[in-house]
């Protein structure tokens, strides 16, 4: 039987456990799912008499998230409905960027630049000249703090807070009254463009946000200004074959446009579920592409485990709406592209293995165990619809489709 829709949903940060080399990246011990099943219970254990209920994602058990191999919570499937795994990522980082890039093929043996003490002064200094505003801050920090601290400050000033973290990111915070957003937008096209060569970033990322201090809060208006993928993903080659991708949420704004047509950006994760639902239910034909993106940047980047578990409650929820609209050509993946604990000190993303979750008629029930490469997910999205062009990673298509 062949496919003709593939819908792979990406749940942003959802790790499943430290890889082996996580020490290295400063993630020893890092485990987002654990993290959010603890704070679940205890919660749970807290504010009820009774015992605390079962884990709560039900539909993503049934297919098979607590059979996969190192995963030592929830309540294990005598028979999951269809083929789970957990894979290692080969390229030299641990953020959307280079996760994404990797699943579509696009692996990153060199990391992206990082800046844990500011960006030099001569980059500052030639973006201060080209926006016509003066910088704030210049340092590492958590976004929700950098705005309280310098949030007044920007709006006496007009200057603009410049931030970074643990992964490579140029952001731009600045309240939508002080900069309205297409200045924003321009000005994070500008820092696009000058940050190349040695300090090109992964990402330039719009942080817009509103209120008074100190009750700032940071809008969905965010913009990410991706650096291009540096060879052919995919996505390329499914547009080259004149098959469609329709990507949902920060899909357009990962890849740069590259290999997509036009954007379908989402508010939240809740508009992404609709959105990849409606798509289902449609006549499209061709690949889906989903990031639900406030995993982790509501949840995992804030240290809020509960909110985390609640969210990815949120899109268990939605699972039996998936398959009921999964046609006998169709296959649903479910995965992540990297972790974000919500229960460790550190507020950035996490060196984890991430879940693989398949289903369809043509998709049978298969403990993949642990594979090497998430690019090994893209040659399989391939093989499935059937493009000519391949990637050099292995496909595990045979592996898990029906005889």
């Amino acid at each position: 039987m062949s496919i003709k829709r593939v819908f792979l949903l990406v749940i942003d940060s959802f790790g499943i456990g430290q890889m082996p080399d996580a020490e290295k990246f400063g993630d020893k011990g890092s485990n987002t799912l654990l993290s959010c099943y603890k704070a679940f219970k205890k919660e749970q254990e807290e504010n009820s008499q009774s015992k605390a209920a079962p884990f709560f994602l039900p539909n993503l058990g049934k297919l098979g998230l607590f059979n996969i191999d190192g995963v030592e919570i929830g309540e294990r499937e005598k028979s999951p409905a269809g083929a789970y795994g957990r894979f290692s990522e080969k390229s030299e980082g641990k953020d959307t960027t280079v996760g994404h890039f990797e699943m579509m093929g696009c692996v990153c043996e060199k990391p992206f630049p990082v800046y844990p003490d500011g960006f030099p002064e001569d980059v500052i200094e030639n973006f201060e000249k080209a926006v016509g505003r003066k910088v704030l801050c210049n340092k590492p920090y958590s976004g929700t703090d950098v705005i309280k601290d310098y949030g007044e400050e920007h709006i006496k000033t007009g200057n603009l807070i410049i931030y970074t973290s643990a992964d490579s990111v140029f952001q731009i915070a600045a309240h939508e009254s002080v900069v309205p957003l297409n200045e924003l937008y321009d000005i994070c096209k500008i820092a696009r463009k000058q940050l190349a060569g040695d300090h090109a970033v992964a990402r330039v990322i719009a942080r817009p946000f509103v209120g008074e201090y100190p009750n700032f809060t940071r809008t969905s208006n965010r913009h990410d200004f991706s650096v291009e993928p540096f060879k052919r993903t995919v996505l390329d080659i499914l547009k080259d074959e004149n098959i469609e991708v329709y990507p949902i949420g920060k899909i357009y704004d990962i890849f740069a446009g590259k290999g997509l047509n036009e954007p379908h950006y989402t508010k939240n994760n809740k508009d992404g579920l609709e959105k990849t639902l409606e798509i289902m239910r449609s006549d499209f034909e061709g690949f889906c592409f989903t990031n639900l993106v406030d995993t982790d940047s509501v949840y995992g980047h804030r240290n809020d485990a509960v909110g985390y578990a609640n969210a990815l409650r949120e899109i268990d929820s939605y699972i039996p709406g998936f398959i009921e609209f999964l046609k006998d050509e169709d296959v649903l993946i479910i995965t992540a592209d990297h972790g974000c604990d919500p229960g460790t000190e550190s507020t950035d993303h996490s060196r984890e293995y991430i879940p693989f979750l398949a289903y369809g008629k043509n998709i049978k029930n298969v403990n993949l165990g642990t594979l090497q490469g998430f690019d090994r997910i893209g040659a399989t999205v391939l093989e499935m619809l059937g493009a000519k062009e391949k990637l050099n990673a292995e496909s595990f298509y045979e592996k898990i489709k029906q005889a």
